[in-house]
């Protein structure tokens, strides 16, 4: 509907996966399949519910009646009663014992948790896609010389392989997080209203064992290993907390890279994606703004901020439940994973289809490397007899003088002024022999080299990740 808002991160920006994963059919569809399981392990342990319930309510899992959630919520003020009632609906012979012994957050806390999980999981392949392309990228230009930059002043040089190393590197940091949260997410179970499994008590007649073999079977059911071994009437808030954080984290590195991407970008030493009938700017149909890395850092400012909502809703859960969570985490949680999904897309197109533009590289190397030199030219004039302290006092004044010409837009002349003083003892000739870019980036190569032989080894069965993702 066009005369309603939309999320841009569901028009726009978000993979077609995540946002079926944050359906309201994957999600009331789950609530469904959680009460199947419930009243099927309830039966397997002896409570009065039969085979015949059971098959029912398993084949009115996908067929909602989402006009009889909407009527019946206006009457009742309550979600999840409201489709228990439409499931009754549904499956007659079984309404009875929908729900049995359960509290709302059974059927929502643990949704979510599956729901998170498995959308942890799908960001994991979308991150190892980005690892995957700045590998590649990484190994082919270790040995490329590139001006490094302190304070974005120019600086010894480095290559581009060893800067695309450093991004891979805060990737590989967030690939850990992403792995610990999804170690970290157990089940809820069905531990009722203030989580004392008090409801079963009476209905399993005080008998602890067949709770904890609901419980387990219930969580292996979904895919679980455990439970949270103590909890209110929610699982602990701090694991949303947790998410968040491990999300956060890729925007960051994905910011990083996209914003020294952009400063590469306006020097036009390397460019990301740009189709051939890609319009740059509305008026100055020259331009080839960086749009993609603009976009990633847009969105990441949105998805760190949003981090911040799930440790303030985790501090200020009261003692066994409060319901100021709900409407908060209905908001950041589903946008927070849209919004990542939609950064590892935008990184994975990046980093496949970047652009090395080695000319503009050697012409920016040109001008800074005489500079960059003349520590090794300091070093081969003391060689040949020359006094160190003169030699540098030399270099000094010839080096502020060349600056000045090139603040005046003339080229520079470094290496004629040296060669022009007597105490230097060199030629321009001898002093141009030094000015091999390859000789000034100290191990980058190397570096490399020994930092992918860690990461590969993570990357094996990856899918290849693809440049026409469509964002």
């Amino acid at each position: 509907m066009t005369d309603r808002y939309e999320s841009p991160l569901s028009s726009r920006y978000a993979s077609d996966y995540m946002l079926r994963l944050f359906s309201s059919d994957t999600r009331y569809q789950t609530w469904r399949r959680l009460w199947v399981a419930l009243a099927e392990e309830e039966m397997k342990l002896g409570l009065p519910i039969t085979p015949q319930q059971v098959k029912e309510l398993s084949e009115h899992v996908t067929d909602i009646d989402y006009e009889c959630v909407r009527e019946r919520e206006r009457q009742v003020r309550h979600d999840v009663m409201a489709h228990v009632y439409t499931y009754g609906v549904a499956a007659p012979s079984a309404a009875g014992i929908i729900h049995l012994g359960a509290t709302s957050c059974y059927v929502t806390d643990n949704a979510d948790l599956i729901i998170y999980r498995d959308a942890l999981k799908y960001l994991r392949t979308e991150l190892l896609g980005v690892l995957a392309n700045l590998s590649d990228f990484a190994y082919e230009y270790r040995s490329t010389p590139v001006l490094g930059y302190t304070h974005y002043q120019p600086a010894q040089l480095v290559t581009v392989g060893k800067r695309a190393a450093l991004w891979l590197q805060d990737f590989l940091t967030d690939l850990r997080e992403i792995d610990f949260a999804i170690e970290n997410v157990k089940f809820l179970g069905c531990r009722g209203t203030t989580g004392t499994e008090a409801s079963f008590m009476e209905l399993f007649d005080g008998d602890e064992d067949r709770i904890d073999r609901m419980n387990a079977a219930l969580a292996a059911d979904f895919g679980f290993e455990e439970c949270f071994d103590v909890c209110g009437q929610t699982y602990p808030r701090k694991v949303d907390s947790r998410i968040l954080d491990a999300l956060s984290s890729i925007a960051q590195s994905c910011c990083k890279m996209a914003v020294d991407i952009r400063l590469m970008q306006h020097d036009r030493q390397v460019e990301e994606p740009f189709e051939d009938s890609q319009i740059g700017s509305s008026a100055m149909a020259y331009k080839r703004n960086p749009m993609r890395c603009e976009r990633i850092c847009s969105l990441a400012r949105y998805l760190m901020a949003d981090a911040a909502n799930a440790p303030m809703t985790a501090s200020a859960q009261w003692l066994e439940r409060t319901l100021d969570d709900s409407a908060n985490r209905r908001i950041s949680m589903p946008e927070g994973f849209l919004c990542a999904d939609a950064l590892l897309r935008l990184a994975r197109n990046v980093t496949k289809g970047l652009r090395v533009n080695g000319k503009m590289i050697e012409r920016s190397l040109r001008e800074y490397l005489p500079f960059i030199a003349t520590e090794n030219l300091l070093m081969e004039a003391v060689k040949r007899g020359g006094d160190r302290q003169q030699i540098h006092e030399i270099i000094r004044k010839c080096s502020m003088a060349a600056t000045e010409k090139m603040k005046n837009g003339e080229e520079c002349d470094l290496l004629a002024r040296l060669a022009a003083e007597p105490a230097f003892g060199m030629t321009e000739a001898e002093l141009r022999e030094v000015l091999d870019p390859s000789l000034y980036i100290g191990r980058c190569a190397g570096q490399v080299e020994r930092f992918l032989e860690k990461v590969r080894p993570l990357l094996t069965g990856t899918p290849s990740s693809s440049a026409d993702i469509e964002i």
